[in-house]
């Protein structure tokens, strides 16, 4: 028996041009959901929005050149609760030592992990000994 309302897991290469293809997945998802009471079209836009800059994290900071590299992108869908995992390959990083973006002084790029925990409720990243895991989690109403 499924427990899961939905899943959805994705691999892609390496290349951003999948962006686009992330990001509208998330926005699927929320249409599909029965229950969720809240801003539907908040929470699309605000899925699309984490999905797009955790992926680009993973291309761009944790891959290397290596074109046989993939990233994972896992969503699942519970009745209370949408669990994003990213899964990539490359070297990782410290969640707790990202700055918070200076808007005195922006500059292009260094958001992203800003906005996932802004939208989201549960931002965690783990390495594990052949890859690494960003997991992000949204409480639904």
């Amino acid at each position: 028996m499924c427990t899961s309302i939905i899943q959805v897991d994705v691999i892609i290469p390496t290349q951003t041009k999948y962006l686009d293809l992330i990001g509208s997945i998330g926005e699927k998802v929320v249409k599909k959901l029965e229950n969720f009471t809240g801003d539907r079209e908040a929470l699309a836009y605000q899925l699309n929005l984490v999905l797009t800059e955790a992926t680009v994290n993973a291309i761009k900071h944790a891959c290397s050149d290596n074109q046989k590299d993939c990233v994972r992108v896992s969503i699942h869908v519970e009745e209370n609760e949408l669990v994003i995992k990213v899964y990539d390959h490359g070297q990782g990083f410290d969640l707790e030592n990202i700055p918070v973006p200076n808007f005195e002084q922006p500059k292009e790029g260094g958001m992203g992990i800003f906005f996932i925990r802004s939208f989201m409720d549960s931002v965690t990243y783990t390495r594990h000994k052949n890859y690494n895991v960003l997991e992000i989690v949204k409480h639904l109403k």
